[in-house]
């Protein structure tokens, strides 16, 4: 923690890429879709002559005062006296910001397809006869009052057609993230910190990337070096470390920017622009599950939680003896795995559990669970910060960007920034199919440095190398392979995720309901904040049920990152002021996950209209029935730790409320078998995880290029060699035979350490001519 007088990080404000030129809705629709966002996110006032309309919800004097007070408890008490009156009257369309998120969110994130869609239903609902389709009324929606567009969006969940369904979840998810990520009163309320508070400001690497010149030309820039790492995260940082520390020339592409880390951490609005895949907007094409994979420099290194689990003996085993590689089961493996982490400083010495997290600790020892502590890539330090998720400001994190790329670049090795790999290039050598480089478009910063610009220089780059390494990721990596030409059927298939749902809970110790005619708002006083957002993020694992088929299917039950447009946007939708008041308990909220060892698999696969990634992933009943399991888990361990709120992302089950303490009444030791709690597990149970109203989330992504025995069962042999292609590798988590079981990062790493060396030696042997 800092002293006082000490530096605190306070990260420099970062630009953002200027947005496509014309607009993606007409005035009409824009008109329609920030009626609907008020719906989602509304004004509420006291009713008075003055403050009345049907955009607002008006409530009684009594009512209002009731909610303003159990809210005002839970103020910071430097907060203005009107901060929750502006929180309460705040809406969706208010928001400085608002528009121009949504913006870019449909314009650079949202298929064609889609936004086609989603503009059929917003001109539908602004004429006559399609709000009377839609609707049951002829009135257009925006005319409707607040109370009636709530009721509408509410027939939309339960609707039998599938395209209603579909745009609750579209409407309601974006204004969720929309608010949480624009709101200017959320994080006054909150007492919410733009960055953590604890820990100093980080030195970063000096980077010195690469840069061409403007050319009128339409000839392409080529560059040769021994070995082209396409990629920079936790596979590539380590191959280019290895690679170049034993004195071959190095080269690292990278399609992101890199950022120091007195930018981070961005903010959230921010962070999902320049650091993730797709604006973090990517998902499957049934919409069952939310894909989040990186699309920084450093890769996934640079936004994961430091978790740092070395792969388990029953999947070593699996992919020595089911599936033929045997290498990891050798001391060789060990040896890189223990080597990655000796250079990251792992250890979980270090840790101090936040309350999410110790709340999984000390529920799993009262039910006989078994609890264990993560070991942290922190560099053998305490590192108490809960935004690392938005990139690690004090680089204590030792992510690639820290600790393998800067070792590669005092061994030489070179980078280029803002590079789109296009295509590996091949050449016939000795009558071989050989990858001798890669093709892509280079586009530079702009003139200040920055990215919003349009003063930049744009650059066909051919690199020309000895072996090229591909690290793209799960997401990327096959979709370069089949851009290439590729055509192995194993390509993009065999797509695990580790599919994760979450359980909520609410630690107070007074709760209150108030009813109107039209809403339900719940509201809660704050005696002890929580404040979830502060400390590691992920810093426990509970494993008790990582087995629960005798194959090592099963889940572990882990903390997630507790931000508020991370995590409020997964809380169920019931009406507007609902969302909104139980947003304001968030500093007393705490979050986890089962996450389950998938048995079942999809696919990732080019767009055929724009080549982007598209997954085909629907998390099976196999793997569901775990992942219901472990959240019944996690329920008795918030209930037993003093929980008066429980709740999940299965909008139509009723959250389980514990009744407040009577006046002077003292609070009795919890069991599991109290009968209100076990009556409402009952129910959970009973409704189990439907599918259209559950939706899953996944932050790891392994397998579409596995390593196999053979080109009939995968795409790399154990080398990492492409089969059928000289010179081609691929060096990240794309390569793992099956789900890892555990947070992928280290098990990449170690893989990627083994690749390497192998790289390194062979190129030794050429150029000792043996």
């Amino acid at each position: 923690m800092n002293d006082a007088g000490m530096a605190q990080i306070s990260p420099l404000a970062v630009t953002l890429p200027r947005l496509p030129e014309g607009e993606v809705l007409s005035e009409s629709q824009w008109r329609t879709l920030m009626a609907i966002g008020d719906t989602v996110i509304p004004s509420i006032h006291e009713a008075t002559s003055e403050s009345t309309s049907q955009d607002t919800f008006a409530l009684s004097e009594k009512e209002y005062n009731k909610v303003s007070s159990n809210i005002r408890s839970a103020l910071p008490t430097s907060s203005s006296p009107k901060l929750l009156q502006t929180y309460l009257a705040e809406n969706a369309s208010g928001n400085e910001g608002a528009r121009e998120f949504i913006q870019r969110t449909l314009s650079c994130y949202v298929r064609p397809a889609q936004r086609k869609g989603m503009g059929v239903i917003l001109n539908a609902l602004d004429t006559t006869a399609g709000s009377l389709l839609l609707t049951g009324s002829s009135t257009p929606i925006y005319k409707q009052s607040l109370a009636a567009r709530q009721s509408i969006l509410l027939s939309w969940s339960k609707s039998y057609l599938p395209p209603l369904q579909a745009s609750f979840k579209a409407f309601t998810a974006l204004f969720k993230v929309v608010w949480t990520k624009t709101s200017p009163t959320l994080g006054p309320i909150l007492d919410y910190p733009r960055a953590p508070k604890h820990g100093m400001p980080g030195k970063g690497f000096d980077y010195n990337f690469l840069q061409f010149p403007a050319s009128s030309s339409d000839e392409p820039e080529t560059v040769e070096t021994d070995v082209v790492i396409i990629g920079s995260g936790c596979g590539a940082g380590v191959c280019a470390k290895n690679i170049a520390e034993a004195g071959h020339r190095v080269l690292v592409v990278e399609k992101a920017y890199h950022f120091d880390p007195k930018y981070l951490p961005m903010s959230e609005r921010d962070a999902g622009i320049h650091l993730f895949n797709n604006g973090g907007n990517d998902g499957s094409d049934d919409g069952s599950i939310f894909v989040v994979s990186a699309s920084a420099f450093g890769g996934g290194g640079t936004i994961n939680w430091s978790a740092s689990l070395q792969p388990q003996a029953q999947v070593r085993a699996e992919w020595a003896e089911k599936d033929g590689l045997p290498f990891f089961q050798s001391a060789e493996f060990q040896t890189s795995l223990d080597r990655i982490c000796q250079r990251m400083g792992v250890s979980d010495k270090h840790i101090e559990h936040n309350a999410t997290n110790r709340v999984l600790v000390e529920g799993a020892w009262k039910l006989g669970l078994n609890a264990k502590a993560v070991p942290q890539n922190t560099g053998g330090v305490k590192h108490y910060d809960g935004y690392c998720t938005l990139g690690c400001g004090a680089a204590e994190k030792q992510g690639p960007v820290v600790s393998f790329l800067p070792d590669a670049a005092k061994a030489g090795a070179k980078f280029i920034e803002g590079f789109n790999a296009e295509q590996i290039v091949f050449e016939d050598v000795n009558g071989k199919k050989t990858a001798v480089g890669v093709k892509g478009t280079w586009i530079s910063r702009d003139g200040k440095g920055e990215v919003e610009g349009d003063d930049v220089v744009r650059r066909q780059v051919i690199v020309r190398a000895k072996r090229v390494i591909v690290s793209c990721g799960t997401i990327q990596s096959p979709l370069l392979l089949t851009r290439s030409g590729l055509t192995n059927w194993h390509i993009g298939r065999n797509l695990h995720l580790h599919p994760g749902k979450q359980i909520l809970s609410t630690m107070l110790n007074f709760s209150l309901t108030i009813s109107s005619p039209s809403v339900s708002f719940v509201a809660a006083t704050f005696p002890e904040p929580t404040n979830p957002w502060e400390g590691g993020i992920l810093t426990a694992v509970v494993d008790s049920l990582q087995d629960l088929d005798l194959a090592f299917h099963g889940v572990k039950l882990e903390a997630t990152t507790m931000l508020p447009s991370w995590f409020l946007p997964f809380t169920p939708w019931t009406s507007g002021a609902d969302f909104k008041l139980r947003a304001a308990k968030f500093r007393s909220m705490s979050g986890w996950i089962a996450l389950a060892r998938d048995r079942d698999t999809g696919r990732v696969y080019p767009d055929p209209n724009d080549g982007g990634a598209r997954i085909a992933y629907t998390p099976s009943a196999f793997d569901k029935k775990h992942i219901l399991q472990g959240m019944l888990a996690l329920a008795k361990m918030a209930y037993v730790q003093g929980a008066t709120e429980i709740f999940s992302a299965v909008g139509s089950l009723r959250p389980f409320v514990k009744p407040a303490l009577a006046e002077g009444e003292e609070a009795e030791e919890r069991s599991i078998t109290d009968s209100d709690f076990k009556a409402w597990l009952g129910e959970f149970e009973k409704k189990g995880l439907p599918a259209g109203e559950a939706v899953f989330a996944s932050a790891h992504q392994m397998g579409t290029c596995r390593m196999a025995r053979s080109e009939k069962e995968g795409v790399v042999d154990q080398t990492g060699k492409v089969f059928g292609i000289e010179g081609l590798y691929i060096s990240d988590a794309s390569v793992f035979p099956s789900a890892s079981g555990v947070n992928p990062m280290v098990t990449n790493m170690g893989i990627s350490d083994w690749v390497s060396r192998r790289i390194a030696k062979g190129l030794d042997g050429e150029r000792s001519g043996n």
